[in-house]
């Protein structure tokens, strides 16, 4: 056994070598949290702890380069970087452009929603709502003018119910249109003449629907975010408001599926956006999307239990490097220590 394993380490150990004492350039890109950027130029993370405990296993000498995704994929093409580490998922696409070493971790794509709010004091809130006042005013609008009109007919011939000064005429039809429109029948006002009557014909049936209508959006205003409960799937995400970063796996995921998304500069946007009422979901791979969650937007916003679209983060390589080899033996074995699960529970916690 011995003799067939000797000449792989011999060939390992020459590669190794081969690259040692020459500085290497690892470009990274932030990507909480597996690579964290910290003040004074240090870094941190899930990737970024296990790149120095296999450089220092293999001896190997480098520096950090901060860049963002398409100047990792580009400049490890082209040689200007060595290694990229960041939450860099291995795909058949970027993998005609540079080489990946084995996998380190195994996910998927997450999908976060606005954080469901129940309870008597998140329905006194809905009430005070930009969106309620807006219907509610609308309602007001069709009243009045219903109202105006019953009063512009009534106000000489109904002067006992319609009568009065400008403001008390106009009062009194507002109250007409809405008695009618609710069905409540007090009697106390009713119009007398033609052109009256066939206004209050017209609200009659016009009242009907309109009541329905706004029972509905009421309805649709009081229970805003909980709508995404009902979320399943990724299927179950059409017609709803996608965002995602753009050049991301996520994004690539929802363009190959024909689905509609709101680009954004950086997953903090998306959950803002998230959080502010103006997206119904966002789509990232899932650790950081839990990881951000759980860091600044706990309470409102959450991640759903599923994830989909698997996913396999690997460190890049320049095609044809010496340092695949190496590195991959490293890695395995890194992998199988319990240290390793260690390190990610302390990241991301148990349920990873």
């Amino acid at each position: 056994m011995f003799r067939k394993v000797a000449p792989i380490v011999i060939v390992a150990l020459f590669l190794v070598n081969a690259v040692s004492g020459q500085e290497l350039i690892v470009g990274v890109k932030p990507a909480p949290p597996f690579v964290i950027e910290e003040l004074g130029g240090n870094w941190d993370g899930i990737t970024i702890s296990l790149w120095k405990a296999l450089a220092n296993e293999l001896n190997l000498e480098y520096r950090f380069v901060k860049r963002d995704l398409s100047g990792l994929i580009e400049e490890v093409s082209g040689g200007n970087l060595d290694v990229a580490a960041a939450a860099l998922t291995i795909t058949s696409e970027r993998e005609t452009k540079i080489d990946f070493t084995h996998p380190f971790y195994t996910t998927g794509l997450g999908i976060a929603v606005p954080a469901n709010r129940f309870g008597w004091l998140a329905t006194v809130q809905q009430f005070f709502s930009l969106d309620f006042l807006k219907v509610v005013l609308s309602l007001l609008c069709v009243l009045l003018i219903f109202g105006l009109l019953v009063w512009f007919f009534e106000r000489r011939r109904n002067r006992d119910e319609f009568g009065g000064n400008l403001l008390q005429g106009i009062g009194s039809g507002l109250w007409w249109s809405a008695v009618t429109m609710t069905t409540v029948g007090y009697g106390d006002k009713a119009p007398r003449t033609l052109c009256g009557r066939v206004v209050a014909l017209v609200w009659m049936f016009a009242g009907i629907i309109i009541i329905s209508s706004f029972t509905a959006a009421i309805t649709s205003t009081l229970t805003v975010g909980r709508l995404t409960t009902s979320i399943e799937g990724p299927n179950d995400l059409y017609g709803l408001r996608i965002w995602s970063v753009p050049n991301s796996t996520s994004a690539a995921y929802l363009d190959r599926k024909g689905f509609v998304f709101t680009p954004a500069t950086s997953l903090r946007e998306c959950l803002a956006a998230l959080a502010e009422g103006n997206a119904d979901a966002v789509v990232y791979d899932a650790p950081i999307l839990k990881y951000h969650v759980n860091d600044q937007w706990q309470g409102r916003v959450r991640v759903l239990s599923f994830s989909f679209e698997k996913q396999n983060y690997g460190f890049g390589l320049p095609q044809g490097s010496q340092l695949r080899e190496p590195l991959n033996r490293a890695l395995l074995a890194h992998l199988s220590e319990a240290g390793w699960q260690n390190l990610v529970e302390s990241y991301l916690g148990h349920d990873n």
